[in-house]
C-alpha cells in the first residue's frame, strides 16, 4: 500500500516512523505550502534548511511561526531554547505532536 499524500497523515507517520513515510514527506515537501509538514521534512538528515525558509514564509497564523521557532532553535543545536518555546507552545496547543516530538529530540542531545 502507498504512503499517504495527506499531509497531517505524513507527518504523523514520520514520527510514528511509519515504514516509507519519510520519503513520501521529503517528496511531497518538493510542493508543499504546509508549514508543519515543510518543519517536519526539515528535520529529515542531512537537513534542508531551505524547507524552514519555505515553513516560514507559508506561517500564516501564530501558531505556525511557533512551530517554525521552535524548529529552528533545535536545528540550530539551542535546545534549551527549543524546550522553553515548544513548552509554551503545548501549553496552548497540547495537540501539536510535532512540537512534542522536536521538544523530545532536544531532550536527547
Amino acid at each position: 500500500m502507498a504512503p499517504t499524500t495527506d499531509p497531517h497523515q505524513l507527518v504523523r507517520g514520520f514520527i510514528a516512523d511509519t515504514a516509507g513515510t519519510t520519503d513520501a514527506l521529503v517528496e511531497a515537501a518538493c510542493t508543499s505550502r504546509d508549514p508543519a509538514l515543510l518543519v517536519a521534512a526539515a528535520l529529515v538528515p542531512p537537513g534542508r534548511p531551505e524547507l524552514l525558509v519555505r515553513a516560514a514564509a507559508a506561517a500564516l497564523c501564530t501558531r505556525d511561526r511557533q512551530l517554525v521557532a521552535v524548529a529552528s532553535a533545535h536545528l540550530r543545536g539551542d535546545h534549551d531554547r527549543a524546550l522553553l518555546l515548544a513548552r509554551d507552545h503545548l501549553a496552548d496547543h497540547p495537540d501539536a505532536v510535532l512540537v512534542a516530538h522536536i521538544a523530545a529530540l532536544s531532550t536527547r542531545r
